[in-house]
């Protein structure tokens, strides 16, 4: 551990402040503070500012959207933990980083160098409070750039919060930039499972009727591609996803408990934003509210996360700078993870790293442009947690692009492989179109897309090529 790392991590402020103040463009003036707090595995939609207040109430996330720009249509770079977090940090693709599973060997820093490190090198203090799950080795900070860190493992998101906040009330004459990475709901796995709660217990459920609805898309979907459905069976041989044999009455309580570990993040989120208001750095402080991933909450028959359904990949996104962003919703297309370093980066009136393929946010959430420059984003999975069905392990990999109106998907196994879905007729996501003759001509405008950002990523994935017809593949 270097020396400005412990003196941090072990309770030594002042010193550390000292140091702070000694760093290159400390007293820049004009520059906020930026603020990252990350939940894990909360769907978009999952917060009482989107669907009332009658099953969910989370007034500090509501409090972010009462002053900030909310992002409907925000997409994860992969719907899982690990190349989620890797794209946010790094501002690149999975395909580009290599990291599409939860693997966190670490990664080549000086290809892909750390947020942490472009801000501290531009005279921001530097902190991360949370769970980390990124291919950078944690304990040192000349790696990521973060020089500021404590996990509490005991303590869980109770000491996030509390580590997150000390940090904020440090003085210093630096602006920061602090992540504050909280855990819950991502506590659903083990409640799944019946398994004890890493962040304690949520009680039990009530009675049926005072449960939150299922899902509208309960049901698989129709055509759904065969790699869905043998990834399907994989999972749910697997310990970790015990849901085969939910009925209403299970998935009904699943997204009770859901939303109170919602709940218990959002409370913890306000004791981090409360000495931004009691020190009078609002007016200061860029917030960002996002998500790593989302969870499926039954859609489909599926929990956790790892595909491309809206459920799983679309995220919470909020841009919050009070005075400073508009408040309301944006249905602009959003990738947080190539876009997120842009849009602090053009807050903080740092130039964006060369070659970085996100664009900033900044002018949607001040409310300056409305019009969206995305004809497309494209998030990446591989879905290798499974179990082995019929004697073989499946770990397909996938793209999906999801244009202003459909969503494409192709995977790298199986014979009906590619899925098409209508979403502004289907935002369920219910029925596959991709081999419905009338939409031959979107197929292949999907493809195309995919093919572009194909070539400019360098992604070596095979997909079919726009002059292919859908089951093509299968009679040759």
């Amino acid at each position: 551990m270097n020396r400005r790392l412990f003196l941090e991590t072990a309770g030594g402020p002042a010193l550390a402040t000292i140091l702070a103040g000694r760093s290159r463009a400390a007293s820049a003036s004009g520059r906020p503070n930026l603020l990252i707090v990350m939940t894990d595995q909360q769907f978009s939609d999952a917060m009482s500012c989107r669907i009332g207040d009658r099953y969910i109430r989370t007034p500090n996330m509501d409090s972010l959207a009462a002053n900030g720009m909310t992002f409907t249509r925000a997409y994860c770079a992969n719907p899982l933990c690990v190349p989620s977090r890797t794209s946010m940090f790094t501002g690149r693709y999975p395909a580009e980083t290599g990291v599409q599973t939860n693997d966190t060997t670490p990664i080549d820093a000086r290809r892909f160098p750390h947020m942490g490190t472009l801000f501290q090198r531009a005279g921001y203090a530097t902190g991360y409070f949370g769970k980390w799950h990124l291919p950078y080795r944690e304990a040192d900070a000349g790696v990521h750039g973060f020089t500021a860190m404590k996990r509490e493992k005991a303590k869980g998101d109770v000491g996030t919060a509390a580590a997150a906040a000390d940090f904020i009330r440090t003085k210093r004459d630096a602006p920061f930039l602090m992540v504050a990475s909280f855990l819950n709901p991502h506590n659903i796995c083990q409640w799944a499972r019946g398994e004890e709660l890493p962040d304690g217990s949520v009680g039990t459920p009530p009675a049926l009727e005072q449960c939150p609805p299922l899902r509208p898309n309960l049901e698989v979907p129709k055509n759904e591609t065969d790699t869905i459905a043998l990834m399907r069976r994989s999972y749910q041989s697997h310990y970790k996803f015990p849901v085969s044999k939910f009925d209403e009455k299970k998935w009904r309580e699943y997204i009770w408990g859901y939303y109170r570990m919602i709940e218990k993040v959002d409370a913890l989120i306000g004791q981090v934003l409360r000495p931004l208001r009691e020190g009078g750095l609002e007016e200061r402080t860029l917030i960002v509210f996002l998500a790593d991933h989302g969870d499926c909450q039954g859609a489909h028959r599926w929990n956790q996360k790892t595909v491309f359904y809206d459920e799983a990949a679309r995220v919470p996104l909020i841009i919050s700078y009070k005075g400073v962003t508009k408040a309301g919703t944006s249905r602009r297309l959003a990738h947080t993870g190539v876009d997120l370093i842009p849009t602090l980066c053009g807050y903080a009136g740092i130039p964006v790293p060369a070659g970085l393929p996100g664009m900033s946010l900044k002018d949607t959430a001040d409310g300056k442009s409305d019009k969206d420059p995305r004809e497309y984003l494209v998030v990446c999975n591989k879905m290798a947690e499974g179990a082995p069905v019929d004697g073989r392990l499946p770990t397909p990999d996938g793209r999906m692009v999801r244009s202003q109106r459909y969503k494409y998907s192709v995977y790298s196994e199986g014979q009906r492989r590619e899925s098409l879905v209508d979403m502004g007729k289907d935002p369920g996501e219910m029925v596959n179109v991709a081999e419905d003759p009338r939409y031959r001509k979107t197929l292949e405008q999907h493809r195309g897309m995919l093919a572009e950002w194909r070539r400019a990523t360098g992604d070596g994935f095979s997909a079919p090529s726009a002059s292919r017809r859908p089951g093509e593949e299968r009679n040759s």
